[in-house]
């Protein structure tokens, strides 16, 4: 008789097929990084067409991010329930759909509402994916797995503002939403086809009844068949944000969404801003557009290296690190003399430190929940780091309009990472052994 089907995927080597699921995986949160990333690409263009100040755009820049919140929260759990290939389509719907909407916005206050909308699918498949790249990777490679999947979300903006600043070049902002809404929706029937749902998800949630459906997606792998799925002594009840709380989980659950709240602060407030900081220095939008690119760039090695990097020391400890740094980097991005070349440098740095430090948390966050509330937690702590996302653009909006400077803005919101260090070192350090 063979291994359960879950032992089997975390005993035998990564197949095509989990391969290319962890590469889907990448390729939509991308997507999800040019989404969040294009009322940024857009933004000075609709400053400039509707007359809007800095504080009227940090809140555009914040519904956005608001109906994130909500998707995490309150969408996310679905996945647990219904199953991530479903989750991530309904998701992909919702994005696709808002961004064209966007396109056609003609003031802030429907602009806002097309915003959630995007955001609300935004929310939702971030959790998706991050069940499905863990839970389509054995053992192994897991950690490696889910840090590639969350540099999906800086390649998106290196891709997406490339295209984004030559479109800006031709075009005007509508542009912008035009492709995103275009590309996404074109994803649609990719993961109709090729994407199976999670053989963890199957065994946990139908157990045995899931057998035949699991034998098949495990042919598929290239994988032997599994005779019997074990099913747990005591069923538990469907997934719920309460179950968060439970006595064993309530800790984990706290401290991590703590720590991805204060380092999604810092972390906003350089995606938010950066292009609108460089057009004010003097630059043209296009300008703007490539130096918040260069922070993208530097999140694509900066997360790669990390998850190589957790292959053998504390995940831990890394994510800590690289918060202190995203720090300290945010506070020199913030002093530096308006040189171009010197910008795209600290950028650079910037990057690589700040996405080291999502990439780590994700991986966190597959590790500490157990199956059944992988999606919901990781909905949770994301929805919960929204609150973060949502403050960042409104606090520096407002901080810009009564004259702050930028190096006091920059300190200021430098904080939030280091804050979120503080964090994981008092709960989490402690407990840590070596891979933790």
């Amino acid at each position: 008789m063979q291994d359960d089907p879950r032992e089997i995927i975390d005993r035998e080597p990564m197949s095509g097929l989990q391969v290319f699921a962890v590469g889907i995986c990448i390729f939509l949160n991308a997507l999800d990084g040019f989404d969040v990333l294009a009322i940024t690409f857009a933004a000075p263009g609709i400053a400039e067409d509707w007359g809007l100040g800095p504080d009227a755009i940090g809140i555009v820049i914040s519904t956005g991010l608001a109906g994130m919140a909500v998707g995490s929260l309150f969408l996310a759990p679905y996945a647990d329930r219904f199953g991530r290939r479903t989750a991530i389509l309904a998701s992909l719907v919702t994005m696709g759909v808002g961004m064209l909407l966007s396109a056609t916005a003609n003031d802030i206050i429907t602009m806002s509402i097309y915003r959630v909308i995007t955001g609300l699918g935004i929310g939702a498949m971030l959790a998706s994916i991050n069940a499905m790249s863990a839970e389509y990777s054995n053992k192994k490679r897991r950690d490696l797995s889910v840090s590639l999947m969350s540099i999906g979300y800086p390649i998106g903006g290196v891709l997406g503002g490339s295209v984004a600043a030559m479109l800006l070049g031709h075009y005007n902002w509508q542009s912008v939403f035009i492709f995103g809404g275009i590309v996404t929706l074109a994803l649609v029937p990719v993961i109709i086809y090729y994407l199976p749902e999670s053989i963890e998800f199957l065994s946990h949630n139908k157990g045995q009844a899931a057998l035949g459906q699991i034998n098949k997606i495990l042919r598929r792998m290239g994988h032997s068949e599994a005779h019997h799925v074990i099913e747990e002594k005591t069923p538990q009840a469907r997934a719920r944000i309460t179950d968060l709380f439970a006595p064993e989980q309530r800790r984990v659950t706290l401290i991590l969404a703590l720590s991805y709240f204060f380092h999604i602060t810092t972390f906003y407030y350089v995606l938010g801003w950066v292009p609108s900081i460089i057009t004010a220095l003097g630059f043209d939008k296009a300008v703007g557009t490539s130096v918040s690119v260069w922070v993208s760039i530097g999140g694509i090695v900066g997360g790669s290296v990390l998850g190589w990097c957790a292959t053998f020391f504390s995940l831990t400890r890394l994510v800590i690190g690289v918060m202190v740094a995203t720090g300290l980097a945010v506070i020199v991005f913030g002093q530096v003399t308006p040189d171009i070349g010197l910008l795209k440098l600290v950028a650079f740095v910037l990057g690589f430190f700040m996405f080291g430090g999502v990439v780590g948390l994700y991986a966190l966050v597959a590790k500490r929940f157990p199956t059944r509330l992988r999606a919901t937690g990781t909905g949770f702590v994301i929805g919960v780091g929204r609150g973060g996302a949502v403050i960042a653009p409104v606090l520096t909006g407002f901080l810009l309009a009564a004259g702050m400077e930028r190096g006091n803005v920059a300190t200021i919101m430098a904080f939030g990472s280091i804050l979120a260090a503080v964090a994981l070192f008092s709960s989490f350090l402690k407990r840590e052994k070596t891979g933790g």
